[in-house]
């Protein structure tokens, strides 16, 4: 008997021909199934498909909103940050100006959605109304290429789009894809194919068409074009950007097998199932597994009357599945010998998902989540709530709050060029290096550590006020952190006040006293009944003691005892 009666003879590739490549019939897919989609209009349907998970969806919203908060005076998302010292009429025409740019682009409803949109697919497009300078928003889907002018420094001159449908009730000019378009099958939405070639218009090459007719692609100059991606032009899909949700796509996939192996083992093996012992006696092999099977189709058949007629003498016998409210009767000998049944218990360990918790663990890490903004169980739940503004952050959120700041320092350029355009479009003569546009920063831990620093050095200091033997001067620069301008300027502003009678007092004003300087600590080598307006100017009499001169001598020898 030949093999190949059993065997189907593999007709593809020979045997010379063969290549080590992930699309070879005998090697894995699972690299494929990791690496992900590597078509970019493919990616954005991959991200839509990531962010249907519940972890994720959370996880981009928590980015969002910590990177698009409102400013706490202006309740505008940005903030303006000044290069030089600007008048103060140039201060208030650019916070007025803000304040209408994003009256006209509606950021305090678009800020968040525009942001989100951007770090979940990596780019967002917007067309600008060259008359009313608003912004639309373009799905990212639509923009199909970008044409670029190798000329000038590979400058982007034009944007290929499609699906152009302007709505200017709610500024955008896509065209929204129908639910029913966006899978293909049923078979591929179960796949994970949650792309259909057709609907986005993506069937080849040259070929942009779907079921409802050939997609117009319009040239849009670049000019009228904002682009916002997350790219700094040293990766490779430059001019577009990369998706902070590519790195955790394989971790994505795994938890995804593995929240339906759970699943499916759940199904399979978590049911309880029953033994039945049937007592055979003494009879032979043949005969017992007969008796069995009649045993078995007697438990499993439910007898009823015929519909046909003929009384309760005719029993139609029909499959009857085992329920747990019925009850079994079985014959017993007088030796105890019959039959039996017992209860299989189901499958164990149903409750422990430790797994799936690292892999959900893993995801959101590398999302930098903080588990105390995120918990994924009993013991992250319990962290105490974090603001930045009380006592010491933790690790984790001052990390996060360096990554949200790494997002808007990528998206700010962007704003920053088309608020300066507004602006110039609206004929002001600010001159546009004199400042930036900034996100609010989405907390300020830099500042709170900055006050503890302060406090810190400023007890030590107290501490060492009375030793006699260390020049206060010193002590201002070792241990307040002080440099020689600063001190400079201390002590000027400290003969002033001084010399203008508005000293103020230890107890009710601040002042020195956070310095650990009390006037009633000073000693400026004169009798209290001396009045300070007497004082003379020229000379060392008089001198701050905060400047160190509490160690020269005042008058002559005989005033220095």
């Amino acid at each position: 008997m030949s093999w190949k009666k059993h065997f189907t003879v593999y007709g593809g590739q020979d045997a010379g021909g063969m290549k080590p490549s992930s699309s070879s019939r005998f090697q894995s897919w699972l690299p494929e199934v990791y690496s992900g989609q590597p078509n970019r209009v493919e990616r954005y349907a991959q991200y839509d498909q990531m962010d249907m998970d519940s972890e994720i969806n959370a996880a981009l919203d928590i980015i969002s909103e910590f990177s698009t908060q409102l400013d706490e005076t202006t309740n505008v998302p940005f903030k303006i940050e000044f290069k030089e010292t600007a008048t103060e009429s140039e201060s208030r025409i650019l916070e007025q100006t803000l304040h209408q740019w994003c009256s006209l682009q509606d950021w305090d409803k678009r800020i968040f959605r525009m942001f989100r949109n951007t770090v979940k697919y990596g780019d967002q497009f917007f067309i600008r109304d060259p008359e009313t300078w608003e912004l639309y928003y373009v799905n990212p889907v639509d923009v199909t290429k970008s044409i670029v002018n190798e000329a000038k420094g590979k400058r982007p001159e034009q944007y290929i789009m499609k699906n152009l449908d302007v709505n200017m009730q709610e500024k955008t000019v896509s065209q929204p894809v129908q639910h029913s378009q966006t899978y293909g099958t049923v078979n591929s939405m179960m796949r994970g194919q949650t792309l259909d070639r057709g609907a986005y218009g993506a069937n080849g090459a040259g070929d942009y068409s779907n079921n409802l007719g050939n997609i117009q692609e319009y040239n849009v100059d670049a000019t009228h074009v904002v682009h916002m991606g997350l790219t700094e032009g040293m990766d490779n899909n430059w001019p577009f950007g990369s998706s902070i949700l590519d790195p955790i796509f394989k971790t994505y996939k795994q938890k995804e097998l593995l929240e339906d192996s759970i699943i499916i083992y759940r199904v399979q093996r978590a049911p309880e199932r029953r033994v039945f012992y049937v007592d055979v006696g003494n009879m032979p092999p043949n005969k017992a597994m007969g008796f069995v099977e009649r045993v078995k189709n007697e438990i499993h058949q439910k007898r009823i009357p015929n519909k046909t007629g003929g009384g309760t003498t005719i029993m139609d016998s029909s499959y009857n599945p085992l329920s747990i409210m019925e009850d079994y009767f079985f014959a017993q000998t007088a030796e105890g010998r019959g039959s039996k049944v017992e209860v299989l218990p189901g499958g164990d360990n149903l409750g422990q998902i430790d797994d799936l918790r690292y892999f959900t663990n893993k995801m959101l890490r590398a999302l930098r989540v903080p588990s105390s903004y995120l918990p994924t169980g009993p013991d992250d739940g319990t962290a105490t709530h974090v603001d930045g503004r009380v006592g010491t952050a933790f690790i984790q959120e001052y990390r996060f709050n360096q990554y949200c700041m790494r997002l808007q320092n990528t998206i700010a350029p962007t704003m920053d060029k088309e608020f300066k355009l507004f602006m110039k479009n609206k004929g002001l003569s600010i001159d546009a290096s004199l400042f930036d546009l900034k996100f609010v920063e989405p907390q300020s831990f830099s500042q709170y550590k900055e006050i503890e620093i302060h406090a810190a050095r400023a007890s030590v200091f107290s501490g060492l006020e009375g030793v006699s033997y260390l020049s206060r001067r010193f002590m201002l620069e070792k241990y307040l952190g002080l440099t020689e301008d600063e001190i400079l300027k201390n002590e000027r502003m400290w003969e002033e006040e001084n010399q203008s009678g508005t000293v103020p007092d230890g107890d009710s004003n601040p002042g020195l006293g956070n310095l650990g300087i009390r006037p009633e600590q000073m000693d400026t080598g004169m009798e209290s009944d001396i009045d300070i307006d007497d004082i003379p100017d020229d000379g060392n009499e008089g001198e701050s003691p905060i400047s160190g001169a509490e160690a020269q001598p005042i008058g002559d020898d005989d005033n220095a005892q």
